[in-house]
């Protein structure tokens, strides 16, 4: 389960195809050093961003890939 303090780079080691979920939503230099050092909030912020709405749509991706 993805949570808002977990960071982009956490996200995208436990599944790689979950970059375009962040590009969908603005998040587009997912090889910067922000996206392994700090958490989904926090880039969500800096990129205007809903963080609650990008981690719901990294979940429903994840609980997909499960099914």
């Amino acid at each position: 389960m993805v949570t808002k303090q977990m960071s982009i780079g956490e996200v995208l080691r436990i599944n790689r195809y979950t970059a375009p979920i962040f590009m969908q939503f603005g998040m587009h230099c997912l090889g910067c050093p922000h996206a392994t050092a700090e958490s989904i909030e926090d880039a969500s912020m800096v990129h205007g961003v809903d963080a609650d709405a990008l981690v719901k749509a990294l979940n429903e991706f994840l609980d997909q890939q499960q099914a």
